[in-house]
C-alpha cells in the first residue's frame, strides 16, 4: 500500500515518456489513493453519523416544533393534548396544596399526590418534538445514515480527489499551462466547499420552510427521512455545482469559446438565468432575491478574473518579444 501512495505522489515530467502500462499502473494507483481516501472520510463520518443528522435535523426542527405549536398534524394534536393535559395537573395540584387535612395519614397521602403531580407537570412541559423525521422500513435508518455519510465523506475528500485527477493529466499539459490550470483546480474546492454552506444556511431552510407549509392545513405532515436527507443533500450539492460558476466561466474564456467583452454585453441574459435558477429552487420572493444576488456576483467575479487572466495572456508575450 506504501508503494502504490508512493507511486501516486510522485510528479511525472512533461518529457517523460511513459508506456500504456505504466499509465494504467498510475491511474490504478491514483484510483485507490482517491477510494483509500473516500473510505477514511467515510468511516469518519460514519462514526460522528449522529453530530452529521444533528446539523442536517435543525433547519427541518424550526419549521416542524413551528408546526407542534400551532397543534398541526399529528404531532401537533398529540402535543396539544399533552399542554391540556399538563393545564389540568397544574390546577389540580394548586387544588392539593389548598387542601389541609386534619389527620396525619392524609396529609401524608396529599404529600405523595403533590409529588407525583409535580413530577407529572415537569414531564409534560417539555418542548415540543418532531424535530426529526421518521422512518417507515426496517432498514431506512442504517441506510439512510450510511447514504448521508457517503456524501458528507465525497465533501471531505474532494480535495484529495481533485489532487489526484490533476496529477494524473498534469504530464500533458506545458509547464505554462500547468501554472494557468492550478490556480482553477484549487478554486474549485474553495468554492464548492463555499455553495454548500450557502445551500445549508440560506437555500435550504427557505426549501424547508416552503414546502412543509405548503397546503400543510389540508395534509398531516410527516417528514420521511430518506426523502429529507436526500432532499439536503441533493440541495447541498447542486448550490456547490452551481458555485463553479467562475471556474466553468474562466475554463470557457481560456478556451476560446466566450470573451470576457461578450460576457459583458450579455450580462442581462446572466441576469435572466440566475432569476430563473433561483426561481427553480422552492422558496418565497425574498429567498429568491437573496439567491438570485450570489450567483450574479459569481458571475461578474468569473468575468473579471477571465478578463484578467485574459489580458495577462496578451501582456505576457509582447513584453518576452520586447
Amino acid at each position: 500500500m506504501l508503494g502504490v501512495i508512493r507511486g501516486s505522489l510522485r510528479t511525472v515530467g512533461h518529457d517523460q515518456q511513459l508506456s500504456a502500462v505504466d499509465h494504467l499502473d498510475e491511474l490504478r494507483s491514483r484510483l485507490i489513493v482517491s477510494l483509500s481516501v473516500v473510505l477514511v472520510a467515510f468511516g469518519l463520518c460514519f462514526w460522528q453519523n449522529h453530530r452529521i443528522l444533528h446539523v442536517i435535523n435543525l433547519p427541518l426542527a424550526h419549521q416542524t416544533q413551528a408546526q407542534v405549536r400551532a397543534g398541526d398534524g399529528p404531532l401537533g394534536k398529540t402535543y396539544t393534548v399533552q399542554r391540556a393535559a399538563r393545564d389540568v395537573a397544574i390546577q389540580v395540584e394548586r387544588a392539593v396544596s389548598v387542601i389541609h387535612p386534619a389527620h396525619a395519614r392524609d396529609r401524608s397521602l396529599l404529600d405523595g399526590v403533590a409529588i407525583s403531580l409535580e413530577r407529572d407537570v415537569h414531564r409534560l412541559s417539555v418542548p415540543p418534538q418532531g424535530d426529526r423525521p421518521v422512518t417507515l422500513g426496517i432498514g431506512e435508518p442504517l441506510a439512510t445514515t450510511a447514504k448521508l455519510s457517503l456524501v458528507f465523506a465525497l465533501i471531505l475528500a474532494l480535495p484529495v480527489v481533485l489532487l489526484q485527477v490533476y496529477g494524473f493529466f498534469m504530464p500533458a499539459l506545458e509547464p505554462e499551462q500547468r501554472r494557468r490550470v492550478l490556480p482553477l483546480l484549487a478554486a474549485v474546492p474553495v468554492l464548492f466547499v463555499t455553495g454548500v454552506l450557502f445551500g445549508y444556511f440560506v437555500v435550504l431552510p427557505a426549501a424547508v420552510r416552503f414546502l412543509l407549509n405548503f397546503n400543510s392545513s389540508q395534509f398531516n405532515v410527516l417528514v420521511q427521512a430518506n426523502q429529507y436527507y436526500g432532499f439536503a443533500a441533493t440541495t447541498m450539492l447542486a448550490m456547490g455545482a452551481l458555485f463553479q460558476v467562475p471556474v466553468a466561466i474562466m475554463a470557457a474564456v481560456r478556451a476560446g469559446v466566450v470573451t470576457p467583452a461578450g460576457l459583458r454585453r450579455n450580462r442581462r441574459y446572466a441576469v435572466l438565468a440566475c432569476g430563473l435558477v433561483a426561481a427553480f429552487l422552492p422558496g418565497d420572493a425574498i429567498t429568491m432575491l437573496l439567491e438570485t444576488v450570489p450567483l450574479y456576483l459569481l458571475f461578474e467575479v468569473g468575468v473579471l478574473l477571465a478578463a484578467i487572466d485574459d489580458r495577462r495572456r496578451v501582456i505576457r508575450p509582447a513584453a518576452v518579444n520586447e
